[in-house]
């Protein structure tokens, strides 16, 4: 592996793979049904930023801070998004949207 994969962009990569996957399962569950926010749409950009964001980590990208601060940012949004709702798969995805933000915040400083 190259020397750039450091044990914390390791750690973000897998956050953010998580993240996307958990989005998945959200979004799967409750698409077509209604909702009283942004869930299950905040899903569909929470996983489309963290497979972004995965890949520009891994690739070194010369943007992977800019990158990774945002992706903080959406995945706090959905985190709250779906923490207001009481299924277990909304649950699930909102802690691995709160796992990848902090992740990202750090590789963002």
């Amino acid at each position: 592996m190259s020397q750039h994969l450091t044990q914390a962009v390791k750690e973000c990569i897998a956050a953010c793979n998580d993240c996307a996957t958990e989005c998945g399962n959200c979004f799967s569950q409750l698409v077509g049904m209604e909702s009283k926010n942004d869930c299950p749409a905040c899903c569909i950009e929470c996983a489309a930023i963290c497979r972004l964001c995965a890949d520009a980590m891994a690739r070194n990208s010369p943007f992977a801070k800019e990158i990774c601060a945002l992706c903080a940012k959406i995945c706090e949004w959905c985190a709250e998004q779906c923490a207001a709702h009481d299924g277990e798969h909304c649950q699930r995805c909102a802690e691995a949207c709160r796992r990848c933000a902090e992740a990202c915040r750090r590789m963002a400083a």
